[in-house]
């Protein structure tokens, strides 16, 4: 079960945050969240990645979570102040000016653009999971991100941005 915290805790923080907006909720949200995958863990078929599956909790575990109260969110910036150790600083501070200016183009998408979006391109997760994680079909997630895309071009034309990247 450490193994799997490890693997997937930040993972799962980034995504839980991206849609709660408020980091301490989040935090509670991840330990109730592999506190479930505890205690699910028999019911785990495998017919999925388990990344799809843990983010399906977190995904219910969210949503569940603003139903219960609605908050006004995490202040300006604080999503994209999070690091990603993928990327060396070279290349963080290469990508920081787009990848901020794209960050705040998705978050001012509606929400279920946004959590596709997120979902394909943050969390790296295929049509398929993705439907699955959301629990709509995969011509809806289909539509979704060709409505989100179109969306975030014309948002980043607006702002000025080219399509290259960094």
């Amino acid at each position: 079960m450490s193994m799997l915290y490890v693997r997937h805790s930040t993972r799962v923080f980034r995504f839980v945050l991206r849609r709660v907006r408020h980091e301490a909720i989040a935090e509670e949200l991840v330990n109730e969240i592999f506190l479930a995958v505890w205690q699910q863990a028999g019911r785990f078929e495998g017919a999925s990645s388990a990344t799809t599956w843990i983010l399906s909790i977190a995904h219910n575990k969210a949503v569940s979570s603003l139903r219960k109260k609605r908050d006004d969110g995490l202040a300006e910036g604080v999503a994209e102040a999070i690091p990603d150790g993928a990327d060396s600083p070279e290349t963080a501070l290469a990508k920081s000016g787009k990848s901020v200016a794209l960050r705040r183009c998705i978050d001012r998408l509606p929400d279920d653009q946004r959590m596709v979006m997120d979902l394909v391109y943050y969390h790296e997760q295929s049509v398929k999971e993705v439907a699955e994680i959301l629990s709509v079909p995969e011509n809806t997630v289909k539509t979704r991100m060709f409505y989100a895309r179109r969306k975030l071009s014309e948002m980043l034309k607006a702002a000025g941005i080219d399509r290259g990247w960094p």
